[in-house]
């Protein structure tokens, strides 16, 4: 099992309170990782306010451009892994996402890994293109498949019904071959991607059972599309909240603003899955019971716990946060 951080890309007002990180508190996050022994961190991908959100600050939150960022970041760490979770595809196009990843692959030694959605707030995207028509997840679709002639082939031409470009010679190639490209979210579309096209699966706040019930599915839309799951990453982003019991940790989720966040997604990415206690599909108890949770998610088949967001109110409780989930539950799982 691997452990990524969800480090402050964009998470203010959303996971957390505003302000809660600026540039340079997000990229301590990010060192304090790789020092703890986290394997990777994850940026998330957000463009302009939501409403809800404006709603409840009278202060705007600071949102970073993650791949910019993580391209800092390659520079002031060695091993830790860069990842988005996730990069918003139809906010951009697969000629400059290639560009960028590459770029980015490249900067930090084979280290990125791109992962992809549609967006979680249509009101962002709609922002931005005020006029503009677009199914989001058919964007996506062809996105992916572009993406992946381009960080390949010497020249890459793609005609779709919503992506299309001729004759691009895009270099240098990323340093990985090929580039992890996990398909982010939780719909049915999401696993239809992620075994047509991508090299993992990254959806959020799934029991191990749907999880499993998941890959299942991905396994067998890989076999209809003649594709093979060696060096498939299977991941999942939770929120943490540990403490020494059960009910200090259940108080702390659901006071906290990563709670009133993953509410927010109840027509979207969490959509049918708020009847339950929401600390059921997260990390939420004793580190005994948490540990007893990360291995059934191994047992489900995931490999990675990605993006963990901890339940915290400032940078500060967030490392201390950090910290304890390192020596209680990463180094267990660490050779």
């Amino acid at each position: 099992m691997r452990f990524g951080i969800g480090v402050p890309t964009a998470t203010e007002g959303m996971m957390y309170p505003v302000p809660y990180a600026g540039i340079e508190d997000a990229v301590r996050l990010a060192t304090e990782a790789e020092a703890l022994g986290y394997d990777s961190v994850w940026g998330n991908d957000h463009v302009s306010t939501q409403g809800y959100v404006r709603r409840a600050y009278d202060q705007p939150p600071s949102f970073f451009d993650p791949l910019t960022y993580l391209a800092f970041v390659a520079a002031v760490t060695e091993r830790i892994r860069l990842a988005t979770c996730v990069l918003v595809l139809p906010f951009r196009h697969p000629v400059l996402v290639a560009k960028q990843a590459a770029t980015l692959d490249q900067l930090s030694g084979g280290r990125f890994v791109l992962g992809v959605g549609v967006g979680a707030y249509r009101e962002e995207f709609e922002a931005m293109w005020p006029e503009r028509a677009l199914h989001r997840g058919h964007y996506v679709d062809e996105s992916v498949e572009a993406l992946s002639l381009l960080l390949s082939d010497r020249t890459a031409t793609y005609t779709g019904d919503v992506v299309a470009f001729d004759d691009v010679e895009s270099f240098p190639k990323p340093v990985q071959k090929p580039l992890p490209i996990l398909s982010g979210g939780n719909s049915r579309a999401t696993r239809r991607r992620a075994g047509r096209y991508c090299n993992g699966w990254l959806p959020a706040c799934l029991t191990p059972a749907e999880y499993r019930d998941g890959l299942t599915e991905i396994q067998e839309e890989t076999m209809r599309a003649s594709r093979s799951l060696d060096g498939f990453e299977a991941a999942i982003q939770v929120a943490v909240s540990i403490d020494s019991t059960h009910e200090v940790a259940v108080e702390r989720f659901r006071s906290s603003r990563i709670y009133s966040h993953l509410m927010s997604l109840s027509d979207s990415t969490m959509q049918g899955r708020l009847a339950d206690d929401l600390e059921d599909r997260n990390l939420v108890g004793t580190p005994d019971a948490v540990c007893e949770k990360v291995s059934r998610y191994a047992e489900a088949g995931v490999c990675t716990l990605a993006g963990l967001l901890f339940a915290t109110d400032t940078v500060e409780a967030t490392l201390d946060a950090m910290s304890m989930f390192a020596e209680e539950v990463v180094d267990l799982w660490t050779p």
